[in-house]
């Protein structure tokens, strides 16, 4: 745990700067709206390349403070810039002393790991180039008509079940059905199923898959207004009426937006992917190794 404190984006020398702020027992009096322009304090020039600090020679700049704060979590964003500056200089200022002299030569296993980082944030940079541009409305309706348009809408059902627990219950209460019987009343009488029972049997809308399987056939077979035969499920057994079924209407480009979008996005970065696929040179399965020396990790520990 303390190896990944101080190695990673550690709160550690953060929360040691902030502590004296968060362990006021009154609270600090209320900063004025705007300093005075005479009280304002003198800061130096700086870029990225300016020298915040020194460990034997080892030089920490404003760059590595952004970089490093960039990577923190938003909790940490959050946190005024000084205590937060000066949190960070102290993290590294740890770091730097525990790492000790490197000779000019990083270890393997740093080295590999700071070339895979390398990587990643060099590929990360690109996809964020590719999606710089916001996605229009003419790209997301193209992959609307493309993918969605003329998908089968799927059907919708509205029914309504009394559930009991034997097949001579659920015989009793269709033939009291058949003379007559009010199937929301018996429903709200006698259904072992206390949602539907107190709405007269009613299910509501669904759509297919929704229900078990051996209830979702009856209602198939029923036509709008038919009641079934008794039909048995894990949870006992159904009377089931089939009160009204439609079409699901297709959702919009506006309510598929979020999706549509994302979609887009993705294959954005696909196509790039091939592209630069099919330009570069690309040589793979140049040995064959056991899979399982992919985590032998004693081959790069030094």
């Amino acid at each position: 745990m303390l190896k990944s404190i101080l190695t990673g984006a550690s709160a550690l020398a953060i929360l040691a700067m902030a502590a004296p702020v968060w362990a006021q027992e009154t609270a600090p009096e209320a900063a004025p709206d705007a300093t005075p322009e005479a009280t304002m304090p003198a800061y130096d020039a700086a870029d990225v390349n300016s020298v915040l600090a020194r460990v034997n020679g080892a030089e920490i700049t404003l760059g590595h403070v952004i970089a490093l704060r960039k990577s923190l979590p938003e909790d940490y964003q959050n946190m005024p810039d000084e205590t937060l500056l000066n949190g960070i200089i102290e993290q590294m200022i740890e770091q730097t002393l525990l790492s000790g002299p490197t000779d000019g030569a990083l270890p393997l296993g740093v080295r590999l790991t700071t070339e895979n980082e390398i990587r990643a944030q060099l590929a990360a940079r690109q996809i964020d180039a590719l999606l710089a541009a916001e996605v229009t409305d003419e790209e997301l309706q193209a992959l609307y008509d493309s993918e969605i348009a003329g998908v089968e809408p799927q059907v919708e059902y509205n029914a309504s079940h009394i559930l009991v627990e034997t097949e001579d219950e659920a015989k009793a209460i269709v033939a009291e059905l058949e003379a007559g019987g009010d199937f929301a009343a018996i429903a709200q009488e006698k259904s072992l199923d206390p949602g539907s029972g107190a709405n007269g049997g009613s299910l509501g809308w669904f759509g297919l898959g929704r229900m078990v399987p051996e209830f979702e056939a009856a209602v198939v077979a029923l036509e709008i207004g038919e009641t079934s035969a008794p039909v048995q499920s894990q949870f006992g057994w159904h009377i089931v009426r089939l009160d009204d079924q439609r079409d699901r209407p297709l959702p919009t480009v506006d309510e598929l937006r979020a999706e549509l979008t994302q979609e887009v996005n993705r294959r954005k970065i696909l196509a790039e992917i091939d592209r630069l696929r099919g330009e570069a040179d690309i040589e793979t399965g140049l040995l064959n190794i056991d899979p399982a020396l992919s985590r032998n990790y004693d081959l790069i520990a030094e």
